[in-house]
């Protein structure tokens, strides 16, 4: 039965996974491409783990061919092999790469089906993924591009060759109102999809690694600290807009884009949003803005008219974010190399 180890190879290829670990486990961490078709299910693994601790490694075997034997059994074998065939590239793994992988691509192989399966499993492949992350970021020359809330950094962003977008891995805007409409994954899905963007940035040999002004915190997730103590000794790029522009690009992201995709929520989740600010606004100011949303929403369902919406933006970026973005740039310890409007900036870093 083939063990393969050439990790960089799944990343770079993108190559299928099926992850045979219980859900739970799948759940606290997984890689980009896997799909979690589990040869115990979180009660059988919880049976067999028990009676591990009670018994040993053979009692807890057999207890395991025994819950998941006959048409048990030819039920999860026909799912992983419904995925083999659709994806014949596939390799298998579970928790160290262990008993249950075995099992799986034991039994795929008695049904006519051969798939590699990964040596070490999750926990090594996991160990290779931190390593080289951590060691990309050290090894590259990094461009942070900076500005102030609403210049359009990520719009920028992503126009560029060689540039890693972590707002977008963490599938959150990186403010109090970045919460996107689909929750965020779990912290080590976010970690592995940082390794395999740094990874394939690292071999597509891109002069420099280009990352947005991030906080080590993006929601409820962190930038590991090696890879983001990496980052800070990289320079500084300013962009630089107008105040009106920057109202239209929040305006565009936070409202038109976010009530398409959320509907009915997308106010009650700004309003959350608002409150989770509050004692950085002070109570006065919180109350200000949340009068001026509650009037630009009610203005919208009367007249189908969004606009006024960009008040209460004007607010905030005025009142809150930009005095907060200015402090930091005053305090930052990375070299400032050059300030401009997008296009200087894009020529600059193409």
């Amino acid at each position: 039965m083939t063990l393969l180890e050439d990790f960089r190879s799944i990343v770079l290829e993108a190559r299928p996974l099926i992850d045979v670990r219980a859900p739970v486990e799948f759940d606290k961490g997984s890689f980009e491409g896997a799909v979690n078709l589990p040869l115990l299910d979180d009660n059988e693994r919880a049976l067999v783990g028990t009676r591990y601790k009670e018994a040993g490694n053979a009692a807890a075997v057999a207890l395991g061919h025994e819950l998941i034997g006959g048409a048990v059994k030819e039920a999860r074998v026909a799912v992983w092999a419904e995925f083999a065939r659709a994806h014949p590239e596939a390799y298998i793994y579970c928790f160290r790469g262990g008993q249950r992988s075995r099992i799986a691509q034991q039994w795929l192989g008695e049904a006519g089906i051969e798939l590699p399966r990964i040596k070490g499993g999750y926990k090594a492949f996991r160990a290779f993924l931190s390593a080289e992350a951590e060691r990309i970021a050290a090894q590259s020359s990094v461009r942070i591009i900076g500005g102030r809330t609403g210049s359009g950094k990520t719009l920028l962003l992503n126009r560029l060759r060689g540039s890693i977008d972590l707002e977008a891995l963490a599938n959150h805007r990186g403010s109090a109102f970045g919460k996107m409409s689909t929750p965020q994954p779990a912290q080590i899905d976010f970690e592995n999809a940082l390794a395999y963007a740094l990874i394939r940035h690292e071999a597509q040999r891109h002069e420099s690694l280009i990352i947005e002004h991030e906080s080590y915190r993006i929601g409820r997730f962190f930038i590991p600290k090696p890879i983001y103590d990496a980052f800070l000794k990289g320079v500084l790029i300013v962009l630089e807009c107008p105040l009106e522009e920057r109202i239209e690009v929040v305006f565009e992201a936070y409202v038109t884009d976010l009530q398409r995709r959320m509907g009915e929520r997308w106010f009650e989740a700004m309003l959350e949003a608002l409150e989770r600010i509050m004692k950085r606004l002070g109570h006065e100011r919180y109350d200000h803005v949340r009068t001026q949303m509650h009037e630009a929403q009610k203005h919208q369902e009367a007249y189908g008219e969004a606009d006024k919406h960009k008040i209460w933006i004007e607010t905030l970026l005025c009142e809150y974010y930009d005095p907060m973005y200015d402090y930091q740039i005053e305090r930052t310890t990375l070299p400032i190399l050059f300030r401009g409007d997008a296009r200087a900036v894009y020529d600059f870093l193409s």
